[in-house]
């Protein structure tokens, strides 16, 4: 039964970056080789399969999109774009912070790598601290690269 739009789908997936990086997966195993699981703290509980349902928008376009057509038992190979995935690298979700201002509003002293909640709602990471001013990406991690995804369907229905 090829995959239409409304069906639930169960995948496995491992993303990587054109240069062959693994950013994500939902295999531990892959995780492991890969030093997903020491660099972010994981166990094997956390990397299971990944179910969506097509068309309702719980993951990437591309992801979602890629799927269409595929049936249950199927291998893919899926290169997405930024558009169809975390959107384009913008320069103006970079921003520039007084260095007191930013303690202030963070209660904390910045360092790079800090991630930080705006009051917005916007997430972002501290990239650089310079005597006049803390710059903050408020981008997606993602947001402008290539991803690609080897996805084997499980299930659907």
């Amino acid at each position: 039964m090829a995959i239409t739009e409304g069906d639930t789908v169960v995948i496995e997936y491992v993303g990587s970056f054109d240069d062959g990086t693994v950013f994500d997966t939902s295999r531990y195993q892959v995780a492991k080789e890969h030093g997903l699981v020491a660099a972010q703290g994981t166990d094997e509980s956390d990397y299971s399969s990944l179910s969506f349902r097509v068309g309702d928008g719980e993951v990437i376009e591309g992801l979602e999109s890629g799927v269409l057509g595929c049936a249950a038992g199927e291998t893919t190979t899926l290169t997405i774009s930024p558009e169809e995935a975390y959107g384009g690298f913008d320069e103006e979700r970079v921003r520039e912070y007084n260095p007191e201002t930013f303690e202030r509003m963070v209660g904390s002293q910045p360092e790079v790598g800090m991630h930080v909640h705006a009051q917005n709602g916007l997430h972002g990471d501290v990239t650089a601290i310079r005597d006049d001013a803390v710059v903050v990406d408020f981008n997606h991690e993602l947001a402008g690269k290539t991803l690609s995804f080897d996805v084997a369907i499980l299930d659907v229905w």
